[in-house]
């Protein structure tokens, strides 16, 4: 019998798992109430998962307990909560969690959430094997991740990930100086 693994670009359940995950903890980031996101995680724990699945609801479940340990203190700059959840490695989550702010914001601002979104969908492309998609999302936000280092370089040094981007071997860096371990 082949081992199922988990793609949530190939397998529904595994998309629906990730999505209604990170659907919860943008909810828990943004309000402080982690209530949608507890149902969601019981409501998968009480289905015979493949080992896949439930591997990949365990870690969700640990690095988020990180994350918003140390986001629900208080921490309101999307950016900096983007960058906490980067740095546990939680790249779809970053997606989604900046996504809702690029809808309000404007400017330099909505062009640099814009670009620090499509540099987690890089890592999310790259983890399942989607170099050349990676490659293209990356062309996109190198260009104003460069362009707009002024407003970054007050949360991390942009030319790491700058750097990062354009090396399609390279993992993740890590952004914050202190940052929660994965």
């Amino acid at each position: 019998m082949n081992e199922q693994s988990f793609n949530p670009f190939e397998d529904r359940l595994s998309r629906d798992l990730r999505n209604e995950l990170s659907e919860g903890l943008a909810v828990a980031v943004e309000t402080g109430n982690a209530d949608k996101l507890a149902k969601t995680m019981e409501k998968y724990r009480q289905q015979p998962l493949a080992v896949c699945c439930r591997t990949y609801l365990d870690d969700r479940s640990s690095r988020y307990e990180k994350a918003l340990a140390v986001i629900s203190p208080g921490i309101t700059d999307p950016i900096h909560r983007g960058l906490i959840l980067w740095d546990l490695g939680l790249f779809f989550e970053v997606h989604e969690v900046l996504e809702h702010a690029w809808y309000t914001a404007q400017g330099a601002m909505k062009l640099t959430l814009q670009a620090l979104v499509r540099a987690a969908g890089v890592y999310i492309k790259r983890e399942y094997g989607y170099y050349d998609s990676a490659a293209r999302i990356a062309e996109k936000a190198v260009p104003v991740l460069a362009e707009n280092r002024a407003l970054l370089v007050a949360y991390f040094d942009p030319g790491k990930l700058i750097t990062a981007l354009l090396n399609p071997d390279s993992t993740p860096p890590v952004l914050l100086d202190s940052s929660p371990q994965r």
